[in-house]
């Protein structure tokens, strides 16, 4: 999944990136209309300066004294023009004009009009023409400007512009970096809650977090809760189930072992391995029930705290004289996994290994992408297809050979439970059986 501080970041910039040539095209044109109003007022300007200058001679011609007219209009091409068009047709043009012609139509009295065209020296022109009536006689006087050195000026400013808006995107990102990775920050707390949980060191989230994931907060921790709850209910059912049998089975027990079966002694003995079949599976579904599983929320297994203490009460339990219980390096990693279940596994498991050992049982732990146990022992071990019996899925391993039965029945549940697996084969090492279990760990990233 994609980082969400990428997305906003991606974002903002095509956002500012699309609407940055909007704004420029939209400042030049604004830029563009308040220059042409402007250079607009300023030829209406010298439109009425020109006709208060003009005078009609004793012939009754219009004419324009050259000492009325401005500098600009008597430098050649210039980029400043008039043009007098007089009712008659005739014609004053400008100095500055040269010997180039500036094409302008009559216009009424009273009206104007404005227009753009090309000048001399293919110049970028901007031409008022409006229609005036002096001393009887229509005439129409046209003012032109070369806008192309303001049509630059505005290029430039748009590429000035352009360079200093994305200059201010750059700064832009960076600054929406900073606030983003500072808001998102809070979301660290919750990332180091989930891992907190998983090593077993919480129970829940806390929930001092914005108010936009506090909803999310809660509902894990309400999760969290109900998972709890359900799983001990479910242990406290079936812890209760199997010690309420507990007092029918032994009353039934003594009653086998009365007087009223004592001239049947071959019904005595199928009933009292039946009920002892009944207390096996028991205690069998009683250990099931305090599996907790990958799910369960809770303390987790650290190998160098959890082995010594169970070690310490094997060689209690196993006290004879010449067993030797040795272990390999202890990892200080703490495991994704329930302690209780790892504990049950590697007490059943060693349990076994202690009752068939001659001498040597050695215990063998690693941590990485999964747990791995390995169990040897200097026994007889299984021979020909011993252990694939005891492995065959719905064999009655509490029947099959004495010391490996039911607590290879729980190895096994707690393997499944885990989606691990479970291998027995000969020891290389000590000759007698090898017992491996790889239990995945559930792999967490950022």
């Amino acid at each position: 999944m994609s980082s969400l501080r990428r997305r906003l970041q991606l974002g903002l910039a095509a956002s500012v990136l699309a609407l940055l040539p909007l704004a420029i095209w939209g400042g030049g044109g604004a830029v563009r209309a308040l220059v042409r109003e402007y250079a607009l007022d300023r030829l209406a300007h010298d439109a009425e300066a020109l006709l208060g200058a003009v005078r009609l001679d004793a012939s009754g011609k219009l004419t324009l004294p050259e000492a009325a007219v401005g500098p600009v209009y008597r430098q050649p091409f210039s980029g400043h023009y008039y043009l007098l068009l007089e009712a008659s047709g005739a014609e004053q043009p400008s100095r500055s004009l040269w010997d180039q012609h500036l094409a302008v139509a009559p216009v009424p009295a009273g009206a104007r009009r404005v227009l753009a065209t090309a000048g001399p020296q293919q110049q970028s022109l901007l031409v008022l023409a409006a229609g005036y009536r002096k001393q009887g006689q229509d005439l129409t006087i046209a003012v032109a400007e070369d806008l192309g050195p303001i049509e630059r000026d505005i290029r430039r400013y748009q590429l000035v512009t352009a360079a200093v808006a994305l200059a201010a995107l750059a700064a832009l990102l960076l600054v929406q970096h900073a606030v983003v990775r500072r808001s998102l920050r809070s979301l660290d707390a919750v990332r180091e809650d989930v891992r907190r949980i998983e090593r077993g060191e919480a129970r829940s989230l806390r929930e001092g977090v914005p108010a936009e994931i506090r909803p999310l907060v809660r509902e894990v921790n309400r999760l969290l809760a109900l998972l709890d709850q359900r799983l001990t209910r479910s242990r406290n059912a079936v812890g209760n189930l199997a010690h309420a049998l507990k007092t029918p089975l032994t009353l039934l027990v003594q009653q086998i072992d009365g007087e009223a079966l004592g001239a049947h002694p071959a019904a005595r003995q199928a009933l009292r391995q039946q009920a002892e079949r009944i207390r096996e599976l028991m205690e069998r579904e009683l250990r099931r029930a305090r599996l907790a599983g990958s799910g369960a929320v809770g303390r987790h297994f650290r190998p160098a705290r959890d082995v010594p203490p169970l070690l310490a009460a094997l060689r209690q339990m196993h006290g004879r004289g010449g067993l030797g219980l040795e272990t390999g390096p202890l990892p200080d990693d703490v495991v994704a996994l329930d302690d209780e279940d790892v504990i049950e596994l590697l007490g059943n498991l060693l349990d076994n290994a202690c009752k068939w050992a001659t001498s040597t049982v050695r215990l063998q732990l690693a941590v990485g992408g999964a747990l791995q146990v390995r169990v040897d022992d200097d026994g007889p071990g299984l021979e020909g297809d011993a252990a694939a019996t005891l492995l065959t899925r719905g064999s009655r391993l509490d029947e099959s050979r004495p010391g490996h039965g039911l607590g290879l029945a729980i190895v096994r549940d707690i393997v499944a439970l885990y989606d691990g697996s479970l291998t027995l084969a000969r020891s290389p090492e000590l000759g007698g059986l090898r017992v491996e279990v790889v239990l995945p760990l559930e792999a967490g990233g950022d």
